[in-house]
């Protein structure tokens, strides 16, 4: 059976974009794949999608589910059919998330410092003051060239109107994007053809720039710092993506225990003895860094880390605070950190967002609870979500318990029907819904961000969470140029 078949039964639906498909029109920047699709047996997409899995599976690339008791550890799905972006559109959204970044960049400068954005009100500065993630014992440190956000992912949506939103900011220890990478080695072995053909933009030189980055993240006085990659170790959620980035860079892999301060400087234990380590990109907690400034059990961080980053002896990626910066309830005031810092309009816009510690709001919202999803502030993952649309009443009257009980730890955003594109799923082209995540790096020179980043998939029919943890899995996303 050729595909033409298989394409012909794809269907979009009412009142969703499908990024394929126009009424019944393939679009432009979708034509070549469209194509070329067409001249493939079913038989042979089927052994693509199987030497897709093989190679998954051989190459270890895994990620962990903590509230799976059957076996943690999963082999991450990945559908073969690409999602395709156009050249234009990209440029639009790299400069919307380097406005962004700015902006917040410039917000967590503020909020260690003088604090401008809360005496003028702009932010409430009682929403900064009962964020779990401020971090006082960072104020007053001055971080290199002033950057806090090295490192970020930015999930995008687009709407029923087409245009892409910003979901949400992760600018801690952001996730994801070795799978990136590695679907797009994927995609090399699978469709190497297809990528030639249709001009699609690289994004393998991430590692290289991020470790630019770091390298110029170092204390000035020195010539040839020494980075390193501080995990948690193997039993990480993302360990996987740790040691394969600390590879791909060529630097150490460490936990804590492999690292000692003495007289306020890091060094790495090694079998010639004590070597200084200069810069560490931590993929670390704030919280579990040091048991000496903040949890006392922590056996993840190192003891005496907080004196050294406060003397400018080691640089720190992402720098220590940021949390505060993609708390969700503080995330519907960027824009207007934008109007503020930049003097400009927001390039992308934000979804709707409803704080749910105010009354009038949390009471919309309970009355129209069908066509919301709540989301707790500080959690990811797709954990602690309510999908009004289709949880039950226990579930909703335990939730508006804990809601009416901790407001401040919530907030609400209508539903949004995510995008679909086509995925190939038992034999069929199916539309299934997706997000995005571009990976931007700032450094010393502005803000870098190689053109596609992670589009995570629901796989599960019908579903909008993406999330690995909840059933999703991902696509190469190519950003061409026709």
């Amino acid at each position: 059976m050729r595909s033409p078949t298989l394409l012909h039964k794809y269907s979009s639906t009412a009142g969703i974009w499908d990024e394929m498909r126009d009424t019944d029109q393939v679009r432009e920047h979708y034509s070549k794949v469209f194509h070329a699709l067409q001249q493939l047996d079913t038989s042979i997409l089927q052994q693509k999608d199987k030497f897709a899995g093989e190679l998954f599976l051989s190459q270890g690339i895994t990620f962990t589910v903590y509230s799976d008791n059957t076996g943690i550890e999963r082999i991450f799905p990945f559908d073969i059919i690409p999602r395709i972006i156009t050249g234009k559109e990209w440029d639009h959204v790299e400069k919307g998330i380097a406005q962004r970044l700015k902006a917040l960049n410039l917000f967590l400068n503020d909020i260690y410092g003088e604090q401008a954005i809360l005496k003028d009100k702009v932010v409430p500065p009682e929403l900064i003051a009962s964020c779990p993630h401020y971090n006082r014992d960072v104020y007053g440190i001055k971080v290199p060239h002033d950057i806090y956000l090295h490192i970020s992912g930015t999930d995008l949506i687009r709407g029923e109107d087409g245009n892409f939103y910003v979901l949400e900011d992760n600018l801690r220890t952001p996730s994801g994007v070795s799978y990136m990478l590695e679907n797009r080695e994927v995609t090399k072995r699978i469709f190497p053809d297809m990528l030639v053909a249709n001009h699609v933009r690289r994004v393998s030189n991430y590692p290289l720039i991020l470790h630019d980055i770091l390298k110029q993240m170092a204390p000035t006085q020195i010539s040839n710092p020494t980075v390193a990659l501080l995990t948690p170790g193997i039993y990480n959620s993302a360990y996987y993506e740790h040691a394969f980035l600390a590879r791909q860079m060529g630097i150490s892999l460490v936990e804590g225990r492999d690292l000692v301060v003495d007289n306020h400087k890091v060094y790495m234990k090694t079998t010639n003895g004590l070597k200084p380590v200069h810069v560490i990109y931590r993929r670390v907690d704030d919280e579990f860094l040091d048991p000496l400034t903040f949890r006392p059990d922590s056996a993840l961080g190192v003891a005496g880390l907080m004196s050294a980053y406060r003397k400018g002896n080691v640089a720190i990626v992402n720098a220590l605070g940021n949390g505060v910066a993609d708390d969700k309830a503080v995330y519907a005031y960027v824009p207007a950190m934008i109007r503020y810092y930049l003097n400009e309009e927001p390039i992308l816009s934000n979804i709707p967002t409803y704080e749910l510690v105010n009354k009038d709001a949390r009471e919309h919202v309970f009355s129209n609870i069908q066509n919301m999803v709540i989301k707790r502030t500080n959690q990811s993952g797709g954990y602690g979500m309510v999908m009004g649309n289709s949880v039950t009443e226990e579930e909703w009257n335990k939730a508006r318990k804990e809601i009416e009980k901790d407001p401040r730890s919530f907030i609400a955003q209508p539903i949004i029907k995510l995008s679909t594109v086509p995925c190939f799923i038992d034999g069929a082209f199916q539309p299934r819904h997706v997000d995005l995540r571009p990976y931007a790096l700032y450094g010393p020179k502005g803000v870098q961000i190689v053109p596609g980043g992670l589009t995570r998939v629901a796989l599960r029919e019908g579903s909008l969470v993406v999330n690995s943890s909840q059933g999703g899995g991902s696509k190469d996303t190519w950003v061409v140029d026709f």
